[in-house]
């Protein structure tokens, strides 16, 4: 069972290992930076600088912490737009890329079902989800006493569990394109810009009178600041992220199992 997932697997690991490196190595650049950032400036006539889109499209609450500062340029920036357009972008090439290339009538003249394939292919993106909530909060934690500041673990450890069901819904939108698109190529356009426009969305009309529009996007269901700031873990948001992502799934089998691959 799930040789299809375990093959994708290895073939992600060594990438996901790189992608690992470099978001703690962004990790240990924002820590470092930190104090000379506070230093050189009061914080809130920064923020008070900023025009109020800007603060509601970043998310940003405060800066004059280190939970605050991490949160807008680490998590906002680096976990719900990199991470999430990035997961897009490489779920949207697990199957239209087979397809596109003609390696997918080899895949399926084997006694395996559309359903599976397109489950399996979805679960070795695990890989890299978990293997970049690994690093990062470690050389968080560490560096933070090495510039004499101190951050909770455990709300550490919340952000980066938390930050995994919503990079799966990410995943989730890019599979959905994947199987709707027998190019790769468009495919991962359209992931890219259905995921960037869903933080859009959800960003700007939040507090408007249209804000029920954004109950479609992931992003409304993962917050950074509410959890390094606030201390607050609302598993009924995770939930929703799982169910986001089941739905992607079961859409995503079902498209595959009735569309034409030729």
């Amino acid at each position: 069972m799930l040789e299809l997932a375990r093959y994708d697997g290895r073939r992600r690991f060594k990438g996901s290992v790189y992608l690992s490196i470099g978001l703690a190595l962004l990790a240990a650049l924002i820590v470092w930076i930190f104090p000379s950032f506070r230093d050189a400036m009061d914080m809130d006539e920064l923020l008070a600088a900023y025009p109020e889109p800007v603060l509601q499209v970043m998310g940003i609450r405060t800066m004059a912490t280190l939970e605050g500062f991490l949160a807008v340029e680490l998590y906002v920036f680096g976990w719900i737009i990199l991470l999430g357009l990035y997961l897009a972008y490489s779920t949207a090439g697990v199957i239209a890329d087979d397809v596109d290339r003609g390696r997918m009538d080899v895949l399926l003249s084997l006694p395996i079902s559309r359903a599976r394939v397109v489950g399996e292919k979805f679960v070795a993106m695990a890989v890299p989800i978990v293997l970049v909530n690994i690093l990062t909060p470690i050389v968080v934690y560490v560096g933070a006493p090495l510039i004499d500041e101190s951050i909770s673990g455990t709300d550490l450890l919340a952000v980066h569990l938390f930050s995994i069901p919503y990079l799966f819904a990410c995943a989730g939108i890019g599979l959905l394109a994947s199987v709707i698109f027998n190019r790769a190529s468009i495919a991962q356009r359209v992931a890219l810009g259905v995921t960037f426009a869903l933080f859009l969305v959800e960003s700007l009309l939040d507090g408007t009178d249209y804000e029920a529009i954004g109950a479609v996007a992931p992003m409304r269901y993962f917050d950074p600041n509410e959890i390094l700031l606030e201390s607050t873990y609302d598993v009924g948001d995770a939930a929703v992220l799982v169910g986001m992502t089941l739905l992607l799934l079961l859409a995503s089998q079902l498209w595959f199992r009735r569309c034409d691959i030729s």
